[in-house]
């Protein structure tokens, strides 16, 4: 085990040990337990019950949380013409074609999201090495490839987030930022949560959801009781 600082393990002594916590209070708690001295972000992590080796198991999707991220996401658009104007007026970070795709095929990924025109996929999709490894790739499922540049940018930067199970099935996603409100970061759960059990693969057998864990950036992390996936903006186990 790596080196934990005296104030982690203060803020770790705060969580009952062997307890799975109501989404709300475990939200609440991760909170009080970040031992950062900057605006940390509040991430949830869960393990699904379904084989991502399998094509029909994989969990992959988006979601528009209700109260964003607390940060402003950097979007690239591999575009031109009226979709790459469209794009820098909604906000986009950087805009091009050729040029931009040999700037990152050169190695530079300094950007949280990437949207593409169908008609250079032809291009981007060399890109596979550089983007498929952080989860960059654009792809029409989750409205990243799309001629309507403008709808992606905003949706993105309003506080769109992607998500998918990796090779362990595992998601991992952040629902907000320690200075929102307990209710704001509910909410954020809850849309994405939603989603995720909409998501279930039929061909999923057993449970799909076998463990759930919240923790901030630099803090510990905290047991969410798996079963709780109802009326949770007020269930609380605590007075």
């Amino acid at each position: 085990m790596g080196f934990r600082s005296k104030g982690y393990k203060d803020n770790a002594a705060k969580i009952e040990e062997g307890r799975a916590y109501a989404p709300l209070d475990a939200l609440r708690l991760a909170q009080k337990t970040s031992p950062a001295k900057f605006d940390a972000s509040v991430e949830v992590a869960m393990s699904l019950g379904v084989d991502p080796r399998k094509a029909d198991q994989m969990v992959r999707g988006t979601v528009n949380l209700p109260n964003g991220t607390g940060k402003t996401a950097r979007v690239i658009v591999f575009a031109t013409g009226a979709q790459a104007e469209a794009a820098l007026e909604a906000g986009a970070d950087e805009v091009g074609d050729d040029e931009l795709i040999e700037k990152v095929a050169g190695g530079w990924t300094d950007f949280d999201a990437a949207v593409a025109t169908p008609n250079l996929m032809g291009k981007v999709g060399k890109l596979g090495r550089v983007l498929g490894p952080r989860g960059l790739m654009p792809n029409p499922k989750t409205g990243t490839v799309t001629m309507d540049t403008a709808k992606a940018v905003s949706d993105i930067k309003g506080g769109k987030i992607e998500f998918r199970t990796d090779r362990a099935a595992n998601l991992h996603y952040i629902v907000g930022k320690v200075s929102f409100s307990d209710q704001q970061l509910a909410e954020n759960y809850v849309a994405a949560l939603d989603e995720i059990l909409r998501l279930k693969p039929s061909s999923s057998k057993g449970r799909y959801i076998e463990k759930i864990t919240v923790s901030t950036t630099m803090g510990p992390g905290i047991a969410i009781d798996v079963n709780r996936t109802r009326n949770l903006l007020e269930e609380t186990d605590e007075a």
